[in-house]
């Protein structure tokens, strides 16, 4: 088990807007990061970053925590392996503590996953580095890509040795369980003697975008007609390859800074790029582009350069991804190499400077580039040209914003020599086809939707105001708990006459002692039992620690209770992601006056109650028409008075509550 005092220095070291920031492409907001959510598909900004917190919120899935947190849900981390990560990344020595034999039976099957996958990278690369055949023929190989030893280390490139079982008894040997060898696919199970799946293969490593391993790709060296010249790993629990892309490990980091990612088909050509000098370049490992790795690339930039061979084949073929680039939402444009050329051959024999004046140089728009591709075979057959604009178009009505639809029909209608108006005809007819299609789908829902309201309506719900006073004073709680702040008490002083008369007297009190004596004088608990439970676990860690900070707060919670915190905490991070102050609006900061701000809650929390004794007295007169009900009138308009007491005191007129 890692150690409380290395937990401690993660929670000390780690921050969130850093953390994050490997993952998703973050702008400043105010004091605040926003970006677009990881968990959801989204165009607009519900992501949202609190450096000074130090936690995070996703408004549109709901998910929000720490840094921690965080890992366990875009990773699927344990909590034990969040903290290895970060413990990693901030090159903090992990404390072990021995784990149990119980504690080591638990350990889940991904997990197991993800050790045998990580060992089977050091294993091939060891014996690519230090075993005579791994020299002589993986090594070898890689040294003629031209390939150096640092870019071998950084991708973890390494060899399988042609025995049919050498990795699986190396693994068995160091006491690695056979099922989770062969769940992983490493392990080919065959009768009684399970053989390797990656024989002699040099291997590619295929990395999440934390760096676990989920699978590899093996190349095979020989002539074998009947042997696949690569190999991938199944499909398996930790292994999508639909969801993974080649080298977004190594190039995360680059695309976040330099907005702009490279698509390329094979691992050679991200290794050959990332080599020359070009980072933020990644693979689609020779699968047919899918949704889900655009996705991932959208995590980090809006804008997506896709890099062809220089066969006019393999180019027609790779252009039907770029509608689903498009469909997305990304700016895409695409770059094709000379004939002959891939990615990985021309960086190999172009310098840096080269290379990036030629990407610059040939990136074209899509429209441009469909055009300069087809139109040599449509030439001066209107049949031809006609099919070449309508699919030109068709891309066009993939892309969600109108304004961009519109000035590619103006560059389309400038290339194909074409009117305007045709071509935003055409576009008209394909956009309300497939707004016609969605409608009935709607359609077809909302009369099912029907059916259920039919039988039970569905009444307008009240806004329940006691549970969002009860959140504002757990908000306070931990926004400004600890703060201390000049309050005004009012007292009961007898003057020369012997009257009693009402007398303000300002003391300084912690907020949390001034929120929890209001309470108690006026005998108040919580009523959401949720609340309740934080209230008192925040006072009684309030009146323990000297030092109150969020993340140190949130280590000791239970995860409904962090959960709940950090909904709290994030609430009023949504005005950062309207970008107010850009539109010259500047909400007012709580900040700025917390105990008029604490005051102003407190009474209208006594409002609030006091008018729900008002209507069950108001009810308890109704019901008892023929009984006296002096006592009854009395006490309602003594009550009555209270509130325009506390109407005075808040500057407004108190309106009815039930």
């Amino acid at each position: 088990m890692i150690s409380k005092a290395t937990i401690d220095t993660v929670f000390e070291t780690a921050r969130v807007e850093e953390v994050i920031g490997d993952f998703v492409q973050l702008k400043r907001a105010g004091t605040n990061f926003k970006g677009l959510s990881p968990f959801s598909e989204e165009r607009s900004p519900s992501f949202m970053v609190s450096p000074v917190k130090q936690i995070w919120k996703d408004f549109s899935s709901g998910k929000g925590g720490n840094s921690v947190a965080f890992l366990m849900e875009h990773e699927h981390f344990t909590y034990p392996e969040a903290i290895r990560y970060l413990a990693k990344k901030y090159n903090i020595e992990i404390e072990e503590t021995e784990q149990t034999d119980e504690e080591k039976a638990i350990t889940d099957v991904r997990e197991s996953m993800y050790l045998v996958s990580e060992f089977a990278k050091n294993y091939f690369h060891n014996i690519l580095l230090n075993s005579d055949e791994g020299k002589a023929i993986g090594y070898s190989y890689f040294k003629e890509r031209g390939f150096t030893n640092e870019t071998i280390k950084k991708f973890g490139l390494g060899y399988s040795p042609e025995t049919w079982d050498a990795f699986t008894k190396e693994a068995l040997g160091k006491g690695y369980k056979l099922e989770f060898l062969e769940s992983t696919g490493l392990t080919i199970p065959k009768d009684d003697r399970p053989f390797d799946r990656f024989k002699g293969r040099v291997m590619f490593p295929i990395q999440s975008m934390s760096g676990r391993i989920l699978g590899f790709g093996g190349r095979i060296l020989t002539n074998d007609k009947k042997a696949a010249k690569y190999l991938n790993s199944p499909e398996s629990d930790i292994y999508h390859k639909s969801k993974v892309l080649y080298g977004i490990f190594q190039a995360k980091q680059s695309i976040a800074k330099l907005n702009n990612c490279f698509l390329v088909e094979g691992y050679t050509d991200v290794i050959q790029f990332n080599q020359s000098g070009i980072e933020n370049v990644v693979a689609s490992s020779g699968t047919a582009l899918t949704p889900d790795q655009i996705r991932l690339i959208n995590r980090l930039t809006k804008n997506i350069t896709v890099l062809f061979d220089g066969d006019a084949a393999g180019l027609r073929a790779s252009i039907r991804g770029i509608d689903l680039i498009l469909e997305e939402g990304m700016n895409v444009k695409v770059c094709a190499f000379p004939d002959g050329e891939d990615p990985d051959s021309f960086a190999k024999k172009t310098s840096y400077d080269d290379l990036v004046a030629y990407l610059e140089n040939n990136a074209k728009d899509f429209i441009q580039f469909k055009a300069s591709l087809l139109m040599d075979e449509a030439k001066n057959d209107p049949v031809k040209k006609a099919d070449l604009i309508r699919d030109m178009v068709l891309s066009i009505s993939k892309i969600p914003d109108r304004i961009q639809r519109e000035i590619y029909i103006q560059e389309c209608s400038r290339i194909m020599d074409i009117s305007e108006q045709v071509l935003l005809s055409t576009l008209a007819q394909l956009v309300q086809k497939e707004v016609t299609e969605v409608g009935k789908k709607q359609k077809q829902e909302q009369k099912a939707f029907e059916v259920v309201k039919n039988e039970a309506p569905i009444q307008n719900a009240k806004i329940d105001v006691l549970y969002r006073l009860e959140r504002k004073i757990i908000e306070i709680l931990l926004l400004y708990g600890n703060k201390t702040e000049e309050f005004e008490d009012v007292l009961f002083k007898t003057n020369e006459e012997g009257e009693i008369e009402h007398v303000t007297e300002k003391k300084q009190y912690k907020v949390y002692q001034r929120i929890y004596l209001s309470l108690q004088e006026d005998e108040v608990e919580l009523a959401n039992p949720l609340f309740r439970d934080i209230f008192n676990d925040l006072v009684n860690y309030f009146h323990q620690n000297e030092d109150f900070g969020i993340e140190q707060y949130l280590m000791h919670l239970t995860p409904d209770f962090a959960q709940e915190v950090t909904d709290i905490l994030m609430e009023d991070e949504r005005l950062n992601l309207h970008n107010w102050e850009g539109q010259n609006i500047f909400p007012k900061s709580k900040s700025e006056t917390i105990s008029q701000y604490v005051s102003e809650t407190i009474l209208t929390l006594r409002w609030f109650l006091v008018d729900k004794i008002i209507e069950e007295l108001k009810n308890s007169v109704s019901s008892e028409l023929n009984s006296d009900n002096t006592e009854s009138l009395s006490l309602a308009m003594d009550y009555y008075k209270l509130i325009n007491s506390f109407s005075k005191k808040l500057g407004r007129v108190m309106s009815r509550y039930h």
